[in-house]
């Protein structure tokens, strides 16, 4: 991964897209939906993960976007 990874997460009634490490959010919505698209193309330019998280702040989903050093076998 070359690039920070992009979290989407609940933030006050609303959702926010937040760099890992980063204490606050580069962006906030009003939806999920507008706020994972957002992210997505952060982390795909990135070449880094998207870790989207539920209302209850745990990860529900994740993709990883650009050069993965160990594939999956199989």
């Amino acid at each position: 991964m070359t690039g920070k990874s992009q979290h989407v997460v609940p933030s006050g009634g609303r959702w926010a897209v937040r760099s890992a490490g980063a204490t606050r959010a580069s962006r906030t919505f009003d939806t999920q939906e507008e706020a994972i698209k957002v992210a997505r193309e952060k982390a795909k330019r990135a070449g880094s993960e998207l870790y989207i998280h539920g209302r209850d702040g745990r990860i529900r989903d994740r993709s990883t976007f650009g050069h993965y050093p160990h594939p999956p076998k199989g």
